[in-house]
């Protein structure tokens, strides 16, 4: 059987409550797995773009998938992941973007 690498990058955008044009990063981050049906799909490849929403103390309060490309094949392992992602503590209903990539490498 051959083994296969799997590559998922995370790509943190823009703070886009309050309006502010502001630069938020995770200080803790779990990546998402490449689930096994796209990979029995032979899919190799996708983007999610997903809006998180996070609380005072830093943690992912909820996860609204905004994009995804090929669709709903990767929402579930980007839901999972990015709700054990972890922000400094701030304002309580902060949201940011970020997308993942998927690729097969």
């Amino acid at each position: 059987m051959k083994t296969t690498t799997l590559r998922v990058a995370a790509t943190a955008a823009l703070l886009v409550s309050f309006g502010v044009a502001a630069q938020m990063r995770p200080v803790s981050k779990v990546d998402p797995e490449f689930p096994r049906e796209a990979q029995l799909a032979s899919v190799d490849h996708g983007r999610v773009k997903a809006r998180l929403t996070i609380d005072a103390g830093g943690d992912v309060t909820r996860v609204d998938i905004v994009e995804s490309n090929p669709r709903r094949v990767f929402d579930r392992a980007v839901t999972r992941s990015l709700s054990q992602w972890r922000y400094e503590k701030g304002a309580d209903g902060r949201t940011v973007e970020v997308e993942l990539d998927f690729n097969v490498k």
